[in-house]
């Protein structure tokens, strides 16, 4: 799996960017230019599953309305959607018997595209109400082209003229809202405290002409397999960033770590060896990676890098340098300082967990 996040950031598949160059581009802007602007190469999106970070879209839609001049931007990003956008999920909701297939599908698989957002979906008297939960903050207009998808999705599903019952968004109501009225076309009610989709029901349970079961069972094995692959990479990766910020002043153990991460000791384990990895290795590459970040400014003295790394003395600590580069961390810094301009240790910890999070994320 290709992807181009680090450790312990929320992600988006690199697709779903693809579709927010194409609607600048039929905008009037450069689509490609604008994704660079705000940290995309554009060519480097063009693997199946690869993922971005989620930090960068909240500059690229400021970017996208500074260019078009539309506040509105994020509610037509779903008219350049495809089938591919959402991986193996987009498949398996439109093979769905019912929206209500289709809905649950979206909150069973919705890590595929992003794991920034959950959902809740469920039945209140003659009425079902889809909940959308971001786990962090995300800009309005990525909200809007949320919204924007699922109503793509109902009518496609059972017929172009559907819209829901009301829309209740958290967000501050837009100074123009003629565009919201004309696609949403529903009942809009903006500072709610939902994100919340409201439909009748019997829309949501009636069975469409179109549901393919078999077709849907393989849309959902995909999704499965891909899942299973992220959650592999993000288990290390949330060890990794509990360590980065445990280290100072003593060893974090697997049990405390575990704690951390809600989960017990031994199945902690279970999912690192099923990553490939062992706690014990994680701590090690954490380490360097943090030593070499602090090493590479002047700013601390090897002693206090003993201390921040957890180290109980100095020695232990060498000893361990040697190991990972076979050097003492004195020689390492004077070769460092010597060759290149000193950086900051927070800059170069990002930069080597960085390549790390890469470098794993990369094996098949």
């Amino acid at each position: 799996m290709r992807t181009h996040t680090a450790a312990g950031q929320n992600s988006i598949l690199g697709s779903y960017i693809k579709a927010v160059g194409r609607a600048l581009d039929a905008a009037g802007c450069d689509g490609a230019a604008l994704l660079a602007e705000a940290g995309f190469d554009l060519k480097a999106l063009d693997g199946t599953d690869t993922r971005c970070p989620l930090v960068n879209t909240g500059q690229l839609w400021r970017i996208a309305v500074a260019a078009t001049g539309d506040p509105a931007i994020g509610i037509k990003v779903a008219n350049h959607y495809k089938h591919t956008t959402f991986h193996a999920l987009g498949y398996g909701t439109s093979a769905s018997s019912t929206l209500k297939e289709a809905f649950e599908r979206v909150c069973r698989y919705c890590h595929v595209v992003s794991d920034a957002v959950d959902y809740q979906f469920f039945r209140r008297g003659c009425e079902y109400h889809f909940v959308i939960e971001p786990a962090v903050e995300i800009a309005a207009e990525a909200l809007d082209a949320l919204v924007s998808s699922y109503l793509r999705m109902c009518r496609s599903l059972i017929g172009s003229r559907y819209s829901p019952l009301s829309i209740e968004l958290k967000r501050a109501r837009p100074p123009i809202i003629d565009d919201y009225e004309r696609i949403w076309r529903a009942p809009l009610r903006f500072g709610a405290e939902q994100n919340r989709l409201i439909f009748d029901a019997d829309s949501i349970e009636r069975v469409l002409d179109t549901g393919n079961p078999e077709l849907a069972r393989q849309s959902d094995a995909i999704s499965s397999r891909y899942l299973a692959r992220i959650e592999r990479y993000n288990i290390v990766a949330r060890v990794r960033e509990v360590l980065a910020q445990r280290l100072q002043g003593g060893e974090p153990s697997q049990e405390e770590v575990a704690e951390v991460l809600n989960v017990s000791a031994r199945t902690l384990q279970r999912k690192l060896g099923d990553s490939g990895t062992t706690f014990k290795e994680i701590l090690d590459q954490t380490r360097h990676a943090v030593a070499e970040a602090y090493l590479s400014s002047p700013e601390h003295s090897v002693s206090e890098i003993t201390y921040l790394l957890g180290f109980s003395c100095s020695s232990s600590f060498t000893r361990a340098f040697r190991r990972w580069t076979g050097l003492s961390p004195s020689d390492w810094r004077l070769e460092r300082l010597a060759s290149r301009p000193s950086r900051s240790p927070v800059a170069e910890t990002t930069r080597a967990r960085d390549r790390r999070s890469l470098t794993h994320a990369s094996r098949p």
